[in-house]
């Protein structure tokens, strides 16, 4: 051991002085501190003045030793392999011994300390550490049992995986036990430690935990009442991991859990109340919470309602006293990133369009995310809406006399609180509710005028979770003055307002779409004036607004005069911005709605939008090549800037069809594609298949000569584990079999075997098996020779897929294909000639040469078994598939 090293006294001085100078605000100071550290740091014995100053050095003020410990720590992080070895002991001894100072700034420092040199790897090098610390644990002194502890529960925090693994032979077995005992300790500060060094190893089901899971429950009932308020929050989040994990232990318990639950969600201290309101969030989870909490709701239900009130400090941090701030600039740190969701190509269903039941919904309960992320209120609310769906309308019984009183109320905080209950509720009491709705809705919709900014915020909201009702309704009753006010609540003099308008705006677009067609002016107007009057922000939402708007009224926008009014202020911002500006995102989405839904309205604009999303491509592409040869000199790219360019590309092929043939050909779009679909970033090639598929559909003269090379890069994306990628591989495969014709013989052993696997996979998405059925039928429509011999193997899963789409094009060729793999092939389908017979009632109304190809193909089984093997084949059939075969096809 080196404890003999001593500092140098001019040295240490000058550390000193380094580490008062680092505390000054001034930001050029700052800067010269920084580079003498890193002049510092090539000395070896640096890092023994810094834990020098931090352990031995007391008369020197706490903040300056902490600040030093801090440097330190830094230095572990950056280059503690490069330590020599006596470095490494003094300091690791220093640590130890002074783990118990009596500051509780130094002894939280040298916890930090030792944490960090435990998480270098460093666990399987000091193994002295553990059980030094668990033995200081029962020091007589204080300070150290509590130091100890302090830093016991950071090493659990940060390396609960290694110690619980046979690496360090298993100490969690001492540990646990020894934690346990501190359960009764007479300082509240210990008690929870204890509690937080044990809730590290529940949630991952550690064997050394389950062994002593009884006596730790027992504990944390011992402490249910304890009167320090981090205990307590400490045995709540213990209970909620618990219903998730050990449900079975708690389960004797529960009526007392619940019971306890319920006045802690009501605790003074609002960060145990909080912890507590998770397990109503867990328990409506659990598949017992029905029967364990029916006969609780009646008094969680006003429990719940009362949390959803805003607190005082809510308001303050809402700066809720504050009505009109639309001059306000945004501060630009409360801006979120976005998310771009690239494009799926899916097929359109009956009875609804494609949005597909796998996306979740994005109206959770963010009315007011700005703030502390969680706080009560939001649990609260969280918690009655996933009770809600869980309880149904039975909810409402506790639910309705609270309702009454609350949003009414002449408080406005009171009544706010109403009408967000009125909102959680809204998924799962929509039954219940309708009765109600038609005295509610005007009410609500009187709201929306409320002269308190946050209940006009919060009223947009609820009524975007009950749009579907609203929808159903004769327009005049309810959707035309709740369209009216909201519209002016887009223009709103609150930003928080805006905001909250345009969402709901948004949701009402998607549930009413084509209804909203008479009052498009109307619509327009009010969302151009607001890119005039919105601040940044609230902006971004506005594009959001607009392109569902286009999504959801599709052609019905193409008219001279709302192009007139629509695309000059989306070019003016397009123009403002920059290449490398985030805002391009929403931005671009947005157009791509639009030129989706214009179609060839939107031809006078499409040069420059091509133009430039094709050089946001080949700029972003240069990039990645920069950073791959050249690391250490450039970041990398943000992909998602190519991405987005690549999606609109897609609208706008998509929208312009044959119109976009001149601008591919002025550019070099095809040779950026193949580059795009290897990239590494699944998204980056997710994206340029859909590209392909559209381009393939616009503009194939110019994608054929290419077909060679993107052939082989589509079979190996074939890869089912990546769903979004698979699906827009198959489909653009789908899509250049219908235009290669014959041709395409050559490529279908690089593709067919994956499709078929795919669709014989279990638990592949609906919309990827619907591709892959119709890419199948699509081969088979143009190489029968090639795909026909297995139609055995696919040929069930493919009539099950298919037998729910709306008839369309995609349908009827590959419909088309199946038949004439049939006829080259009719063995293959004997077997399962029943799922086929179903397949084709699902049609509507099949085009006539498609109709005598079914018409064919049912006779000719019918007079190849006989009428009485078809009588008694056709008795298995459900009584309206019979009825339609018989009245369509006549067997």
């Amino acid at each position: 051991m080196e404890c003999q090293w001593k500092p140098d006294e001019q040295g240490l001085q000058q550390i000193l002085q380094l580490l008062k100078e680092s505390q000054s605000p001034d930001t050029s100071t700052q800067r010269s501190v920084q580079q003498k550290l890193e002049q510092l740091n090539q000395y070896p014995d640096f890092n023994n003045y810094l834990i020098f100053v931090l352990t031995k050095l007391k008369t020197e003020d706490e903040p300056t030793r902490s600040l030093s410990g801090l440097i330190l720590k830094n230095n572990v992080k950056a280059h503690y392999q490069n330590f020599p070895n006596g470095v490494s002991d003094f300091i690791k001894n220093e640590c130890l011994q002074n783990i118990g100072d009596s500051s509780p700034l130094i002894r939280a420092t040298v916890g930090i300390l030792i944490t960090t040199i435990a998480s270098k790897g460093e666990l399987q090098n000091w193994p002295e550490l553990l059980p030094k610390l668990c033995l200081l644990l029962d020091s007589e002194d204080y300070n150290t049992c509590e130091g100890a502890f302090g830093a016991l529960q950071k090493i659990c925090e940060d390396s609960a995986e290694i110690l619980d693994s046979d690496m360090l032979d298993r100490p969690l077995n001492v540990m646990i036990p020894k934690f346990l005992q501190f359960f009764k300790h007479n300082s509240p500060k210990i008690r929870s430690h204890a509690i937080a060094c044990v809730n590290q190893f529940i949630i991952s089901r550690t064997q050394a935990l389950m062994l002593h899971i009884d006596p730790f429950i027992e504990n944390l009932f011992a402490l249910a009442g304890d009167e320090e308020p981090e205990v307590r929050k400490n045995v709540c989040r213990a209970l909620v991991m618990l219903l998730e994990v050990r449900l079975d232990r708690l389960l004797p318990q529960m009526h007392n859990i619940i019971e306890y639950m319920l006045q802690r969600t009501q605790d003074q201290d609002e960060n145990v109340a909080l912890e507590a309101c998770e397990f109503w969030l867990t328990l409506a989870e659990q598949p017992v919470c029905k029967e364990v909490l029916c006969g609780h709701l009646h008094k969680l239900t006003p429990v719940l309602v009362n949390g959803m009130k805003y607190s005082e400090i809510d308001i303050i941090l809402l700066k809720g006293d504050v009505e009109e701030d639309d001059a306000v600039p945004d501060n630009e740190q409360d801006i979120r990133p976005r998310f771009h969701r690239s494009r799926t190509v899916a097929q359109q269903h009956e009875g609804g369009d494609s949005i597909e039941d796998e996306e979740d919904d994005e109206d959770d309960l963010d009315d007011d995310e700005t703030i502390s992320d969680w706080n009560l209120r939001k649990c609260s609310a969280a918690a009655l809406d996933v009770l809600a769906n869980v309880f149904r309308d039975d909810l409402l019984l506790h639910i309705l006399p609270l309702l009454k009183e609350l949003l009414f109320h002449p408080e406005w905080l009171i009544k706010e609180s109403g009408i967000l209950v009125l909102g959680a509720i809204a998924e799962g009491c929509m039954q219940g509710m309708i009765a109600y709705l038609p005295e509610l809705i005007p009410h609500l919709v009187q709201c929306l005028s409320d002269k308190k900014a946050l209940v006009r915020s919060i009223t947009c909201w609820t009524l975007s979770r009950y749009a579907h009702w609203v929808v159903s309704q004769p327009p005049d009753t309810y959707l035309k003055p709740l369209m009216t006010e909201l519209l002016k609540r887009i223009l709103d003099s609150n930003k928080r307002v805006q905001e909250a308008a345009c969402s709901a705006f948004a949701t009402l677009e998607e549930e009413a779409c084509t209804e909203l067609v008479p009052y498009l002016a109307y619509i327009l107007d009010t969302l151009v004036f607001a890119f005039s009057k919105y601040q940044h922000k609230n902006l971004l939402i506005l594009y959001d607004a607009i392109g569902t708007l286009a999504d959801s009224v599709g052609h019905h926008l193409n008219k001279p005069e709302y192009i007139q009014m629509l695309m000059p202020p989306l070019i003016q911002k397009w123009n403002q911005l920059k290449d490398e500006d985030k805002d391009l995102f929403p931005l671009l989405e947005c157009l791509s709605s639009v030129a989706t839904a214009l179609q060839s309205g939107f031809l006078p604009y499409c040069e420059p939008v091509y133009q430039r999303c094709v050089n946001l491509v080949q700029k972003t592409l240069a990039h990645a090549v920069l950073h791959q040869t050249q690391p250490e000199f450039y970041e990398a790219p943000d992909k998602d800037f190519m991405i987005v360019a690549l999606d609109l590309l897609s609208g706008l092929a998509e929208g312009l069809g044959g119109n976009i043939e001149q601008l591919v050909a002025r550019s070099n779009i095809l040779t950026l594609m193949y580059q795009c679909m290897q990239d590494k970033m699944p998204e980056v090639r997710q994206s340029s298949f859909a590209l392909l598929g559209d381009l393939t559909k616009a503009c194939f003269q110019h994608v054929k000569p290419c077909i060679a090379n993107f052939m082989p890069i589509l079979g190996t994306n074939l890869n089912p584990e990546l769903i979004s990628v698979c699906n827009n591989a198959t489909w653009a495969i789908g899509e250049i079999s219908i235009q290669m014709g014959s041709e395409m013989q050559p490529y279908v052993p690089m593709v067919l075997q994956q499709l078929v696997e795919i669709i014989n996979r279990p638990n592949t998405p609906k919309t990827l098996l619907e591709n892959t059925a119709i890419t199948i039928g699509r081969l088979g429509y143009v190489c029968p020779q090639e795909v026909a011999p297995m139609l055995q193997q696919f040929i069930r899963p493919w009539c099950t897929s298919l037998r729910n789409i709306r008839d369309n094009e995609e349908k009827d060729s590959a419909f088309r294909g199946i038949c004439t793999m049939i006829t080259v092939n009719p063995g293959g389908v004997v077997q399962d000639f029943i799922f086929f017979c179903d397949a084709v009632a699902s049609w509507m109304n099949p085009k006539d040469d498609l109709r005598e190809m079914f018409y064919k193909i049912l006779h000719g089984f019918k007079n190849q078994v006989g009428d009485e093997n078809w009588r008694r084949f056709s008795d298995q059939f459900p009584l309206p598939l019979k009825e339609r075969l018989a009245a369509f096809y006549g067997v």
